[in-house]
């Protein structure tokens, strides 16, 4: 099994707006940082995305991939590879924990990247690294700064 890297941060806000906003893939390119362009293939019968293809400009990664996303429970979103130009693999989840008795939200952020290419198992982690901060550090903004306009 491929190895994986998280991180968590507590946002201020219940984990129904935190959902809310990582459910908006139309609006990712204005937070998420590595994320250039998204695009809802596939819904569910609720009307959350089953498929998504997005651009994604991560300085050593770059791509244009089509992820499945599952919604497994009410907290928790993950996704994996349908197809890509430069990735093997991308295995990812967001979970979501109420915390200050539901006021804020403990987020995990969960990624596995393989790519096509060689590329030292450092630097894979390294730019999983980077693409969990900035998606966590761009969604606390985004929720905290109220709802979108």
């Amino acid at each position: 099994m491929a190895e994986h890297t998280s991180s968590s941060i507590t946002i201020e806000a219940t984990p129904a707006e935190v959902m809310a906003v990582i459910a908006d893939f139309g609006r990712y390119a204005e937070w998420t940082g590595e994320v250039k362009q998204a695009e809802v293939l596939e819904t569910d019968e609720q009307g959350r995305a089953t498929q998504v293809r997005l651009v994604l400009d991560a300085g050593a990664i770059k791509d244009d991939h089509v992820l499945a996303y599952s919604w497994p429970e009410q907290n928790v979103v993950k996704w994996s590879l349908v197809k890509s130009q430069m990735l093997r693999q991308i295995d990812g989840s967001y979970s979501l924990a109420p915390v200050a008795g539901g006021k804020h939200t403990e987020v995990t952020y969960q990624l596995t990247v393989d790519v096509k290419i060689p590329m030292l198992g450092m630097i894979k982690r390294k730019a999983e690294k980077v693409i969990i901060d900035r998606a966590l550090d761009g969604l606390k903004k985004r929720v905290e700064s109220g709802p979108a306009s």
